[in-house]
């Protein structure tokens, strides 16, 4: 019994393994001789030649006596008598830029007047004294229709100049729609 499940086996093995689909393997493999992908070398890279600098004997565009001889004396590094209190602690509204804080208010308690100032999604109350935007810009007057400022900012020697600046009151549907 054990033979004849064996001869059986043995024969349906060899009728599996028939010639039939040798014309396509020969095909394919006809086919497919040509298809090697080629990929094409790598550029040569050069070497890095440093090309050395020559210009030692003329003056620095960006150096200080350039910018000496442009103001027509001697160039303040230091700031001078204008030069903001770097030490003091900042206040909230010195984190946004001006261009981007919206008076949206004005209020008076006891004799002193203050303005409401948006920043983001946070109302501020401001009075005369407080700093605000990144030019450490001082409030100098709150009026009904704007806050009047002065900021401090450098110029191009490096002295610290005041700045007049103002921030307008938003118009009543302006407001509302922000």
């Amino acid at each position: 019994m054990k033979n004849l499940a064996i001869i059986t086996t043995v024969l349906l093995l060899t009728a599996c393994g028939g010639d039939e689909h040798q014309d396509l393997k020969a095909e394919l493999k006809n086919i497919s001789k040509d298809l090697r992908g080629h990929i094409a070398p790598l550029p040569v890279v050069k070497a890095y030649e440093p090309v050395p600098y020559q210009a030692f004997d003329i003056p620095d565009p960006f150096g200080p006596a350039k910018i000496e001889l442009a103001t027509g004396g001697a160039a303040k590094s230091k700031g001078g008598a204008n030069a903001p209190d770097t030490r003091r602690p900042k206040e909230p509204l010195e984190a946004y830029p001006l261009e981007s804080l919206k008076m949206v208010g004005t209020l008076s308690q006891k004799n002193v007047n203050y303005a409401l100032v948006r920043a983001d999604s946070s109302l501020y109350r401001v009075k005369a004294g407080n700093y605000m935007g990144q030019d450490f810009g001082i409030i100098t007057e709150i009026t009904d229709a704007q806050i009047n400022l002065k900021e401090l900012v450098q110029d191009a020697s490096g002295d610290w100049t005041e700045r007049k600046v103002a921030l307008q009151l938003l118009e009543t549907g302006e407001a509302k729609r922000r």
